[in-house]
């Protein structure tokens, strides 16, 4: 794992967006996986600046996105669909035929999901893996288990995940409690893996997921596996690293 301490979330996404700038200009027919989330809305926006300028483009560039809400549909502000065509996909020069989400209105969740991991499949995985992580340690919606997930797939959300994410809907009744998310083979497989973490309130669980065990109970810490990490977080989120954590010393 490759460990960037930014001092800020500003300094974060700006790190962070340059890695993805890198890599479409490096080869611009590059797959992305994509997430939703506040933390990388500031990277987002760094994207749309640079493509804005002429200094990057994304024409000839795929996106596959980690998970949707299962029942939402497309057009609801809530939606990971809407999230993605207001903080990006409509002020870049993509090709909107070149995104792709996972159905949250599929009838069949199941069949959804085999069509997902099929589409991946078929643009030879993906380049660049955009992650953030959740309080309980969850990557997309791959939440606390007794195994690692497979392929894309229906989820139940978690009361903390629910909770989490309540700040976006009148009321924590109002979140879905379903969810499709790409599963775990589908994000190791990608080629390179950049997570983007802020806050004091992340500073436990990304210790627990990179300097504790490998367990599906903390399902970020499989990425420990993976040969190509980059870890962009600000400072208060490597606070309990900085502190704990010996393999980590190019964060002090």
């Amino acid at each position: 794992m490759k460990l960037i301490a930014a001092k800020d979330y500003d300094q974060m996404s700006q790190i962070a967006a340059r890695y993805f700038a890198a890599q479409v200009l490096l080869k611009p027919t590059s797959v992305f996986g994509f997430a939703t989330g506040s933390t990388p809305i500031g990277l987002y926006k760094e994207l749309i600046r640079k493509n804005a300028e002429g200094k990057i483009t994304f024409k000839y560039a795929h996106t596959v996105n980690l998970d949707e809400y299962y029942g939402m549909p497309r057009d609801h502000e809530q939606s990971y669909y809407s999230f993605m065509h207001a903080n990006l996909f409509d002020h870049i020069d993509i090709d909107p035929a070149n995104t792709r989400l996972p159905n949250g209105m599929a009838e069949d969740a199941d069949a959804e999901c085999r069509a997902y991991d099929e589409h991946i499949a078929s643009l030879g995985g993906v380049d660049m893996q955009l992650l953030g992580i959740g309080h309980d340690g969850h990557i997309g919606f791959n939440e606390p288990s007794d195994h690692f997930s497979l392929g894309t797939n229906c989820v139940t959300l978690t009361e903390m995940t629910i909770e989490a994410n309540k700040r976006f809907f009148a009321s924590a009744n109002d979140v879905p409690r379903k969810a499709l998310t790409m599963g775990m083979r589908e994000i190791m497989q990608a080629k390179k893996i950049v997570m983007v973490v802020n806050g004091k309130d992340k500073a436990q669980i990304l210790y627990d997921s990179f300097c504790g065990p490998i367990t599906p109970a903390v399902p970020a810490s499989i990425l420990q596996l993976h040969p190509d990490v980059t870890l962009v977080a600000d400072e208060a989120a490597l606070s309990v690293m900085k502190e704990h954590c010996k393999c980590c010393k190019c964060c002090k």
